[in-house]
């Protein structure tokens, strides 16, 4: 027996100790660059400590949400220095989890209702727009501005909706915060919610009365996402934050089913009142554990992601510092070719941690003729997203009818969606794959062949 006269401390002890040894044997064997290599534009970055945190978490067998979750919870809401984070399966469960939110009775006059309005953007992902339309609010639309690629705030006034308008929700562009000393006073103006779609920005900064701010912290509640191409993984798996107990009670009741009970899983009785209460109209007495406050969900991440998490979040700052030099290095390399190519600009007031490089193609320029020419020298590409999310097939059913509102033009963002594209910046990326991928793209805007 490979464990006879062993502790289970000094057996875990021995395993984990062989998944490292595995891990470093076995794993990031990357092999030497060479021009014309596959260079993805977002990848995991990961050592020994997030696989043996898997197996350990694994070894406890507890599976879903645990012990790993609550200690991951712990240490990112000291990380972005709020009181509340809840773990969540995705950063689109995130979004949902944040919206459903700010429908919950409790909050009143300010709770969102059917028909009542939330300003956004078209040009973004999907699923920061998706809850509004399924909860059946109202997405209202306004046009965003370039080299920064967020929200025209010149146009939120003309958004809003008096009675009707109950929100904000709209995501920080590939890591450039929106103008958040604008829309945060808009929004505390007119007795709007605030929330940030983080996902694509977690780590930036954004200076406000003269004190820098993580995003996803100045708003009312803040979600992120642990997809493996954004800024730190779990492989799926996202999370909500806010600083306002009661937006945390709700949100911890709709992630767990929409119960009342806020006993974790496989504790009973935190209240002590499990079996005297009066609920609804429920009979006097009815297990309080089953007794259910709002329409929710089980959008609970489990244990073993949360242990990935708890290693990543150790190595975040250096993700983020790296992004940082990965951005400042393409955007200094591609300078020559700024004629051809708007390069991108950080908002005024911020530090970003990028996600990603964009460029828009100047008059002259033909984003349909760089890309093709940029991919076929091994660099991956995408656009910004959706492009403008008005355009998609999904808005077929509901196009022309009162389900949303378009304010102004979408001028800016139709540009995008024909002229922009983006490169990763990711911290696996090295200078040399950074020259590499500046030469190619410069060469495909001048017309010339991909760099050898």
């Amino acid at each position: 027996m490979a464990f006879e006269g062993k502790s289970e401390a000094e057996a875990r002890e021995e395993i984990l100790s062989l998944v490292s040894e595995y891990c470093d044997s076995y794993h990031n064997q990357g092999k030497p660059f060479a021009p014309g290599d596959r260079i993805s534009y977002a990848s995991r970055v990961y050592d020994h400590s997030e696989m043996a945190n898997l197996v350990d978490a694994s070894l406890d067998f507890w599976l879903t949400a645990g012990p790993w979750t609550a200690k991951f919870e712990r240490a990112f809401a000291r990380y972005l220095g709020v009181r509340f984070a809840s773990v969540v399966n995705s950063g689109s469960s995130a979004n949902l989890l944040a919206f459903a939110t700010l429908t919950a009775p409790e909050l009143g006059e300010r709770a969102i209702r059917r028909g009542d309005e939330v300003i956004t953007v078209a040009a973004g992902f999907p699923t920061t727009i998706t809850p509004i339309i399924q909860f059946g609010a109202v997405p209202v639309f306004i046009d965003v501005t370039v080299p920064q690629y967020n929200v025209d705030v010149t146009r939120l006034e003309a958004a809003l909706n008096p009675g009707r308008t109950k929100a904000v929700m709209m995501a920080h562009t590939l890591g450039n915060p929106f103008d958040l000393a604008a829309v945060k006073a808009f929004c505390d103006e007119h007795g709007l919610w605030l929330v940030e779609d983080n996902c694509d920005a977690l780590g930036s900064r954004y200076t406000m009365d003269g004190t820098p701010r993580l995003t996803g912290t100045i708003g009312d509640i803040g979600t992120s996402s642990f997809y493996p191409p954004h800024h730190m993984t779990m492989g799926e798996g996202g999370a909500t934050y806010t600083d306002d107990p009661k937006l945390n009670v709700i949100m911890r009741s709709i992630r767990d089913w929409g119960r009342d009970c806020r006993c974790a899983s496989g504790q009973d009785n935190l209240c002590g009142h499990r079996f005297d209460g009066q609920h609804g109209e429920l009979p006097k007495g009815y297990d309080h554990k089953y007794v259910y406050s709002h329409f929710g969900y089980n959008l609970k991440a489990t244990d073993l992601q949360a242990a990935v998490g708890c290693a990543q979040l150790e190595k975040f700052p250096s993700f983020v510092e790296r992004r940082r030099h990965n951005w400042a290095y393409l955007r200094e390399a591609l300078e020559p070719v700024s004629d051809r190519l708007i390069l991108p600009e950080p908002a005024p007031n911020s530090e970003p941690s990028w996600f990603g490089f964009l460029m828009t193609c100047r008059e002259g320029t033909e984003r349909k003729r760089v890309v093709p020419a940029v991919e076929a020298a091994g660099v991956q590409t995408r656009m910004l997203f959706a492009g403008n999310i008005v355009r998609h097939p999904c808005f077929d059913s509901i196009r022309g009818s009162d389900a949303y509102r378009v304010v102004g033009d979408l001028d800016v963002t139709d540009r995008i969606m024909r002229d922009t594209f983006w490169v990763g910046v990711y911290p696996g990326m090295t200078d040399e794959k950074l020259d590499y991928m500046a030469t190619a793209i410069a060469g495909a805007v001048r017309g010339v062949e991909p760099c050898a």
